[in-house]
């Protein structure tokens, strides 16, 4: 008896949101008196960063420091329209929804600071500090605060705007129907090496290699951290979790993480990770969002790995002793496969 190791490569392409009705989202953003701007939106942060994420983006477009932006992700009831926060669309829907709404709120507020520094708007440029200067005399300038608190108090302008993002519809050929569903991908590959001990069918995730294509990692950290526990999430597919063996009946299922099978912090492999930038053309600063293809191609990474480690070929998930000893029975032992 013996462990076996084997490696297992898989690669996927993602398509980012689903284009039904345009796929829209909205964004609404306003200042305070204060000159801190409030980002509303009805797109909700599941714990993947969106919050971060529109928030740099409305610093950036806007021109102050992000320390003066603030996100609110309300309800369906109070902030505007958005399909939700599924299919990997939060960074690439909501923040072109973001951009356009925070473009609109800084031409509010530059039309304000030229009327008090008597000079016209296009002359004017932000410079990420909370200053609103003009360009090529830095020293003639006001604070984005004195600003906006002029606009509302003095002026009567209200500095806010409102942004809307669709997916243009795609033409369809009419010899054969086809159509492009989406507007952007996102790319990755994966190579997971397993051990597999042919007495007990023990399966062990030992190291994890990828390589992820995301548009721009608008916030690098939190593309890192989100690659990191959505291929934890795919490894606990492959090897743990399950609703089986009586699905949709409950009877004999688990009712609590004391019955549900999970990896441990013990189980976490290694991960090393290469993000590949190559912006998007239609995403916010070129950005797309990892989501939900982070957790996908460890699947039938991690597949490919048993079957080169002691040739089984489980096609059903997760990938358990059970399944794994069948296996070995079946072939009459373990038949390691040709590493390359």
């Amino acid at each position: 008896m013996a462990k076996h190791r084997g490696k297992g490569f898989a690669c996927i392409n993602y398509p980012i949101g689903m284009n039904l009705g345009g796929d829209p989202s909205q964004a609404l953003v306003h200042s305070n008196p204060d000159g801190k701007f409030m980002v509303a939106l009805s797109s909700i942060d599941l714990g993947q960063g969106m919050k971060s994420v529109s928030r740099q983006i409305a610093a950036e477009t806007l021109g102050v420091p992000v320390e003066d932006v603030y996100v609110d992700t309300a309800d369906s009831d109070t902030g505007p329209h958005c399909m939700g926060s599924f299919a990997s669309r939060g960074t690439h829907r909501v923040g072109n929804a973001v951009i356009q709404a925070a473009q609109e709120a800084r031409a509010v507020m530059l039309e304000a600071a030229a009327e008090e520094l008597e000079v016209n708007a296009s002359d004017l440029e932000t410079d990420g500090k909370g200053n609103i200067q003009v360009k090529g005399a830095p020293s003639r300038s006001i604070t984005t605060a004195a600003a906006c608190g002029a606009a509302q108090f003095k002026q009567g302008k209200t500095v806010s705007g409102r942004g809307i993002f669709l997916i243009p519809m795609s033409d369809v050929s009419p010899e054969t129907g086809e159509m492009t569903p989406v507007s952007c991908f996102a790319h990755a590959a994966l190579i997971a090496e397993v051990e597999v001990d042919d007495e007990t069918g023990e399966l062990s995730v030992i190291e994890i290699n990828s390589a992820y294509e995301v548009g721009r990692a608008l916030n690098p950290k939190l593309v890192e951290q989100q690659l990191t526990g959505g291929a934890w999430m795919g490894m606990s597919h492959a090897a743990w979790e399950t609703t089986e063996p009586y699905y949709p009946d409950r009877s004999h299922g688990p009712v609590d993480f004391n019955t549900y099978t999970m990896p441990g912090p013990g189980d976490i492999a290694p991960h090393n990770i290469a993000v590949l930038e190559r912006p998007a053309e239609d995403g916010p600063y070129g950005g797309k969002g990892p989501g939900e293809m982070c957790a996908n191609p460890v699947l039938p990474a991690v597949a490919n790995a048993v079957y080169n480690a002691v040739g089984v070929r489980v096609d059903d998930l997760p990938i358990t002793p059970e399944k794994i000893l069948r296996g070995l029975k079946a072939n009459g032992g373990a038949r390691p496969q040709a590493r390359r």
